[in-house]
Formats: structure tokens, sequence, C-alpha cells
């Protein structure tokens, strides 16, 4: 059981000090940073906020191995249920809403080219899956833990193993 109120205001405010973390803020900057935007004062907020989200992203890879490629897009922001650690995300992938991602988790790209997966809506990834290459994942799909993707899954399914197979489609 964890004994640590992660809810609690002080705690939240000393774990965001410490991992340099706080995935409101990093959330709603990282949107204004890759939406296209006009006007002097609304670049200097982009390169402002890339500065920050950079120095995050910095900390992260280097205490937890983490890497969230920067052109990466999330329809909304993922899940992350054990925090960032581990998590590596092609800068070319596309994660659709509500994504849950477990720790140690990739979600790469194939080699020397600029494609890389994507990942319908309210798909579930467990702790150690990847992905890779031009895979897409359907709508409602449940990848489990240390599953290796490299070919398309169909919505509404469960899949695991490696290579991943289908296991069940859900009702």
């Amino acid at each position: 059981m964890d004994r640590v109120n992660r809810k609690n205001i002080f705690v939240a405010a000393i774990m965001h000090h410490i991992q340099h973390y706080n995935p409101d803020k990093y959330w709603k900057m990282r949107k204004v940073v890759i939406t296209p935007g006009s006007g002097i004062l609304y670049r200097i907020k982009q390169l402002f906020y890339l500065f920050r989200i950079k120095r995050m992203d910095a900390f992260n890879n280097a205490s937890m191995g983490t890497d969230i490629g920067f052109g990466a897009h999330f329809e909304t922001p993922p899940h992350l249920q054990h925090g960032l650690n581990g998590i590596i995300i092609s800068h070319y992938a596309h994660i659709g809403k509500d994504a849950w991602i477990a720790q140690q988790v990739t979600i790469g790209q194939e080699i020397d080219k600029k494609v890389a997966p994507i990942l319908g809506n309210n798909v579930i990834i467990g702790a150690g899956a990847k992905i890779f290459g031009a895979v897409k994942i359907g709508n409602n799909v449940t990848i489990g833990a240390n599953a290796v993707v490299t070919h398309d899954m169909p919505d509404n399914c469960v899949c695991g193993g490696i290579p991943a197979e289908i296991i069940k489609y859900k009702d």
C-alpha cells in the first residue's frame, strides 16, 4: 500500500520540485509549444515553455531514462500511473485520447525512417511493452506487459506476447 498521499498539496509540491515534473504544468506548456500561433509575444512564450519542458525532459532522461520526443503528438495528456519511469516515445508517434502508459514502455519508430506507431483512443499499455514501426493500434486496445507489438492491432482487443498476438476481443 502506498503510504504517501500524492494528492496532498504539500507532498505534490515536494515531488514536483524533486522530480522537476509537474504533470499539469508540463502538458499545458507542451500544448502551447506544439500549437502554431502568431505574434512575437506568443513566440516568446513558446520559446520560454520549450526551455522549461526541455529542462524537465533532460532531468527525467538523466534520472529515469525517460525520453518523450518533442514532436510526439498526444490528443490528451496520457495517464502515467507510475510516472515517467523509463518511458520512451518517438518524435513521430501519435497517441490518441485517454492513453494509459505504464513504466518502461517504448513507442519507437522504424530505423532510419520517420514513421512511428499511431495509437487510437483508450489504449492501455502494460509495463515494459514495446511498440515499433509503422503500426496502427485501434481504439480500446489493451497491450499486455512486456508485449512486443510489430504489426497492426484492431479495435477492442487484448494483445500480448512476443511478438504480440490477439489474445481476445473485448465485448
